[in-house]
């Protein structure tokens, strides 16, 4: 049973203070203390609850509460190991943005006001605000189940936002442009690129691939046919297969120390993302060609066959899209065009998104909309509804349209000035309709 110990303080100066001690038996049977209670009876009852919750099942270890935060997160975060490109960005949200301010505070002191108040304040757009809080919430979380802190004060609460003083303002879109990017866009940036990195622009572009997926694709899972049941024939159309993709990261030890930069082949990123995209005739024309004179495992690699970094691709794409002035012949420099801009701020995820925006103006369902795009559809609804022949063939034919339209009002007719995309009606509707 609990107890009481008196305690004398034998400091200078404290003129032989008398404070209490709380006593009891840990289920290891070993006895644990809590001093500082001001009476005999505060100091009891204490040490009566802790046993009370020991029997119970519901007992936290006192010292436990006091872990710092930013020891149990390193213990997290061996613990819940994460793809190589998620494991990085958790580490750099906690040691950029979390550990200044929660590293060395004890679980048992966090409180959602305290960490509301603080998130307002971080220098950063709202949503990393909002990842940041999420993954405190997270380790908490996981600091419950560890049996470190008896509930988490984070979960479920709605974080407040900053609206006073420049919070309210609107931040200047990357993009100027009512409506996002247009296909013309894609169309235009890919003829400056030439055909080795235009045609995965066009790819982004018309089948909506993130920038890993497209690095990862394999020539031997490019233009494989899928054969379905159409009426009393089938549908037959070339798709890309998604199974991996490469992720650009900072690779760490178990500890967190950092330890270079990688880009590492990894498994999709969930199971929407493991797809067969259905690729448009024009596409499929093109990347066939493609195939023909690219001598790499990797369609959209570099000159060398590796894959690209990011940073690296930023600098063949940006002046295709923001434009770029002339630079005139010299001495060991050749002579360079200049480039009006097409859209500044395009970028690769612009392009994933623009694939999005046709497929919501060409109407096509949503099992088909949510497959081509590698998302999970919400609900019940996608158990009940899958994508049949016609909703494929009906969205091959509106970005097979789109495709065209933009060459037209683009004033192009032949890509890099050797491949003539004249269409042929023929051999479309061959691939996209029953017989």
């Amino acid at each position: 049973m609990g107890f009481a110990e008196k305690r004398v303080s034998t400091a200078k100066g404290s003129k032989g203070k008398v404070s209490w001690r709380a006593r009891y038996l840990r289920p290891d049977g070993t006895y644990g203390s809590e001093p500082g209670f001001d009476t005999k009876k505060t100091a009891k009852a204490w040490a009566e609850e802790q046993e009370a919750a020991i029997r119970a099942g519901r007992w936290i270890d006192p010292d436990l509460r006091q872990t710092h935060f930013g020891a149990f997160a390193r213990t997290f975060m061996e613990a819940k190991r994460k793809r190589g490109r998620t494991t990085g960005t958790r580490w750099d949200r906690l040691e950029n943005h979390i550990f200044p301010r929660w590293e060395y505070t004890a679980l048992s002191e966090i409180s959602w006001f305290a960490v509301d108040s603080w998130q307002q304040r971080l220098d950063v757009e709202d949503v990393s605000r909002g990842h940041c809080v999420s993954l405190m919430s997270s380790i908490m979380t996981a600091a419950v189940d560890a049996g470190y802190i008896e509930v988490n004060p984070l979960f479920g609460r709605r974080r407040t936002r900053d609206t006073s003083g420049d919070a309210a303002k609107a931040r200047p879109p990357k993009m100027r442009r009512d409506g996002g990017p247009r296909p013309e866009d894609a169309i235009q940036v890919a003829e400056r690129l030439g055909p080795a990195r235009g045609i995965h622009v066009l790819t982004t572009a018309f089948t909506g691939l993130r920038w890993g997926e497209g690095l990862g694709l394999h020539r031997d899972n490019t233009l494989l046919l899928r054969r379905q049941p159409w009426g009393a024939s089938e549908f037959v159309c070339p798709i890309l297969r998604i199974v991996e993709e490469y992720a650009e990261y900072q690779e760490r030890d178990e500890s967190g120390a950092k330890k270079g930069y990688v880009v590492q082949l990894e498994p999709t990123k969930n199971d929407g993302s493991t797809r067969d995209v259905d690729v448009p005739p024009f596409l499929a024309r093109l990347l066939r060609r493609h195939l023909l004179d690219w001598p790499f495992e990797r369609p959209f690699s570099t000159d060398s066959g590796k894959p690209w970094r990011r940073g690296n691709w930023s600098r063949a794409f940006r002046p295709a899209a923001d434009g770029r002035p002339e630079r005139e012949r010299r001495r060991g420099v050749a002579y360079r065009e200049a480039w009006e801009p097409i859209l500044p701020g395009l970028d690769m995820r612009a392009l994933r998104a623009l694939h999005d925006t046709m497929q919501s103006e060409l109407g096509v369902k949503e099992p088909l909309a949510f497959e081509a795009a590698g998302h999970r559809r919400p609900g019940i609804k996608r158990h009940y509804q899958k994508p049949t022949a016609a909703m494929r063939a009906e969205r091959l034919e509106g970005l097979e349209d789109v495709f065209w339209k933009a060459m037209a009002n683009a004033g192009i007719r032949a890509l890099w000035g050797r491949i003539d995309l004249v269409k042929h009606g023929d051999e479309m509707i061959s691939q996209i309709s029953p017989k």
